[in-house]
């Protein structure tokens, strides 16, 4: 189709890069400069593939290629560049000084539970008199509140909070705080769009006033960078002269739950962190994650960032959404197989029946959307229901935006207010557009393709009404159709062992650093057959005959009424190790076919 056939194409004008419609989508072949790639592999001695993503990614400066491929916990910048951190960090020394009481004040996330895990482990380590809250995800919903300044950290005498992964918003309750002369320290990494002057420090890299270049940390590296300030300034102070000083690499497991679970960008510190904590969960030192994964049946040894996305982190966040939190804070924290075998019975039950009302929520959106084609034509889709779970929202929103590529929002609706969440679609600024309609909205908080938020509900149709317009207004109709971008076109006779080896190194995957998305043609399907009711397995070729390479592929979720394919002008896919049984093959998982 030629691109001046309508608006939907019109970005095939960007030099560089080859745009082609499929169906709804539209597929982006990246087109790195090849002196550049060249120049790459060269210097770095890696195969001319890698060399290429890598340059897809940003990265072609030899320094920058060998940090990136291998992550190193020495690679960390120094955190001192946090605005308030050392300030935050001499106000909890004090506090262990005059052995005040402290709370830790978390959220029911995962990246909230496992920042709260950090931060008390380490302080526990240091005798210190500390306690952690987190707040239930209905009854008390997101952040610090006044209620808690009155009825937990008032008589509970704490004089000093420290939030993990919330604060930014809390501004009345910061209020309340200093006026019962506690100190509150907020660290979080949350969107903030002014300062909070009641807190006694705000370390958040996503602060107005905050030019550390950390905004891609999660809530869990924003509290682990405040631990190895705090570290220091002890060390510096004298404070282990007598008595051990905690090593920090054992906190690394957290960390990579934390900051895998929450997409944050998986770039620089990420990226160290989050290797470092795989390699550490592979030991299966820490004895909740252990009973976690046996739970979930994923082997500790084969352990990457996906099986904590997929496997781990919806079992955990399983906890805040249909119980309580605690429950997940309390697991990873066991150190009893037996008991946490339990623990993570009870979540894998709690994440089964999360599922089951996730089809339900699902299943009703479907319908609204059958009754009213009319919503599918707008960019913004705001949906409600009275009996909702509003815990569940978030996931069910993601899956919608997957689907149908709209700015999403769902809200429950209980007692004349409706609560919920919100999910963007990739390249758009949903919490810029939440903000341009807070005149609509009691609160919300978040990023850029996620948020929070509350809103009365006779206030729904005019936020809809907003949302829609802004939206409209700052985005264009091709930021809505889906792309799949290729990084690498490849033929099937460079696919070998020793590529997917170095492939390997180029993990661990996620935002920012997707797994590697290849594009071959002319593809014959000389064998397929179904596993299971919705996958396919298959064996490619792109020469049939004598000597030509065989590649077995799968491809997941085919609609079980299609009839198996002879060829494919062209296939998306990923590559990877497929481990069975004591043997590892070469698999193709196809993610687009034509």
């Amino acid at each position: 189709m030629n691109p001046s056939q309508g608006p939907d194409f019109l970005l095939a004008r960007i030099p560089d890069i080859r745009y082609m419609a499929s169906m709804e989508k539209l597929w982006e072949i990246r087109r790195p400069p090849p002196d550049l790639v060249r120049e790459v592999a060269e210097n770095g001695g890696i195969d001319t593939v890698v060399a290429a993503l890598l340059v897809n990614r940003g990265i072609s400066d030899a320094s920058e290629v060998e940090r990136f491929l291998s992550p190193r916990l020495d690679g960390l910048r120094a955190p001192f560049a946090l605005k308030d951190v050392s300030k935050a960090a001499r106000r909890i020394a004090e506090a262990l000084s005059k052995k005040e009481k402290i709370l830790i004040f978390g959220d029911y996330d995962v990246d909230g539970v496992t920042a709260a895990a950090v931060v008390y482990e380490f302080l526990k380590s240091l005798q210190a008199h500390v306690s952690v809250y987190i707040p239930h995800r209905i009854r008390e919903g997101y952040g610090l509140k006044p209620e808690h300044v009155t009825r937990v950290i008032g008589p509970g005498r704490f004089t000093l909070v420290i939030t993990v992964d919330c604060g930014s918003g809390s501004r009345e309750a910061l209020q309340a705080a200093a006026r019962k002369g506690v100190h509150v320290i907020v660290t979080d990494h949350h969107r903030m769009e002014a300062a909070l002057p009641e807190a006694f420090a705000v370390v958040n890299p996503n602060g107005p006033d905050c030019a550390s270049g950390f905004g891609h940390l999660a809530g869990v590296g924003v509290a682990y960078f405040l631990v190895i300030v705090l570290r220091a300034h002890l060390r510096e102070a004298g404070y282990f002269r007598h008595r051990a000083e905690p090593n920090l690499r054992r906190f690394c497991d957290l960390v990579a739950l934390g900051t895998v679970a929450d997409m944050a960008p998986m770039v620089r510190e990420n990226r160290i962190l989050t290797q470092e904590g795989l390699n550490l969960i592979r030991t299966g030192r820490r004895i909740g994650i252990r009973a976690l994964a046996e739970s979930a049946g994923t082997r500790l040894e084969s352990m990457d960032a996906e099986s904590l996305a997929f496997r781990l982190a919806p079992r955990l966040n399983a906890a805040g959404r249909m119980a309580h939190a605690a429950l997940a804070f309390d697991l990873l924290r066991e150190t009893d197989l037996h008991a946490a075998r339990q623990e993570a019975g009870r979540l894998n039950e709690m994440n089964a029946r999360r599922q089951r009302m996730e089809k339900e929520i699902l299943d009703d959106i479907e319908a609204q959307l059958r009754s009213d084609p009319q919503l599918l034509k707008k960019r913004t889709l705001v949906l409600s229901a009275p009996h909702w779970h509003e815990g569940l929202l978030g996931i069910v929103a993601s899956k919608v935006v997957e689907k149908y590529h709209r700015m999403t929002v769902l809200l429950s609706t209980k007692d004349g207010m409706a609560k919920g969440s919100a999910r963007g679609v990739p390249g758009l600024d949903l919490f810029g557009f939440l903000f341009c309609c807070r005149q609509f909205i009691d609160d919300f908080g978040g990023h850029q393709t996620a948020a929070g938020l509350k809103l009365q509900v006779e206030n729904m149709a005019h936020f809809s009404r907003a949302f829609e317009e802004t939206v409209r207004k700052g985005s264009r109709m091709e930021d809505f159709i889906p792309r799949v971008t290729i990084d690498w076109e490849l033929d099937f006779d460079r696919i070998t062992p020793s590529l997917i080896d170095a492939l390997d190194r180029l993990k661990p995957h996620g935002p920012g650093n997707p797994a590697p998305l290849f594009m071959s043609r002319n593809v014959q399907v000389i064998a397929s057959k179904n596993v299971g009711e919705v996958h396919r397995k298959m064996q490619l070729a792109q020469a049939p005959g004598p000597g030509s390479r065989i590649l077995e592929a799968i491809q997941f979720n085919v609609e079980p009424d299609m009839p198996p394919r002879s060829s494919f002008s062209r296939i998306a896919y990923r590559l990877s190790w497929n481990h069975w049984q004591g043997h590892k093959t070469i698999q193709a998982i196809i993610e687009e076919s034509l």
